[in-house]
């Protein structure tokens, strides 16, 4: 790992610990999020897209191991899943344990994607808690697909901007969206 890798992970470590926001790249697009467990920096983060209260937001953990403390009874098809992805999955799970209520669905369900993004991931580990996802852009708007096209009074609402891959496309779409019910059955909702 480089210098500016490590810099930009403990800065981003250090918001975060602090309660505030960021706009970060994400396996898939840039994305604005918080500590998914900090329910002032959550709401900040709906204050700051416009967004619907009663829509939730995606979670993200750097790995499978971390699923049983945010789930109450996670589906043994959740692993296959997970483990045969070739691409970012997110999969909606409905049963969330209560130590996530500020980020869960009025159903109690939650959306949550293991992350493969080396910067995602380092930074969940250091943190030692879920990060909360959710595209770059202000609600209705479309979604940006590389930094660049970012809105500027966007940039300047988050607290701190990762100043690393702003020139990288990891991807051009989000994640698939998968809602798996607890008998082990699933709809794909976004391919």
């Amino acid at each position: 790992m480089t210098d500016l890798f490590q810099h930009e992970v403990t800065k981003t470590v250090h918001y975060l610990k602090k309660g505030k926001i960021i706009l970060y790249p994400t396996d898939t697009i840039w994305g604005i999020g918080c500590d998914a467990t900090n329910n002032k920096a959550v709401q900040k983060v709906y204050k700051i897209k416009n967004r619907d209260k009663n829509k939730s937001m995606i979670v993200l953990l750097s790995s499978v191991e971390e699923l049983p403390k945010y789930i109450e009874k996670v589906p043994l098809l959740a692993y296959d899943l997970i483990n045969n992805a070739v691409s970012p999955l997110t999969i909606i799970y409905s049963n969330a344990k209560d130590v996530l209520k500020n980020v869960r669905a009025a159903d109690k369900s939650i959306a949550i994607r293991i992350v493969k993004h080396e910067f995602c991931s380092e930074i969940i580990k250091k943190t030692g808690k879920p990060l909360l996802s959710t595209s770059a852009n202000f609600s209705g708007q479309p979604t940006p697909v590389i930094f660049s096209q970012i809105n500027e009074e966007l940039k300047n609402k988050v607290d701190y901007v990762v100043g690393m891959y702003q020139d990288t496309i990891v991807s051009t779409k989000s994640s698939t969206l998968i809602k798996l019910n607890e008998n082990g059955t699933f709809k794909v909702l976004r391919p």
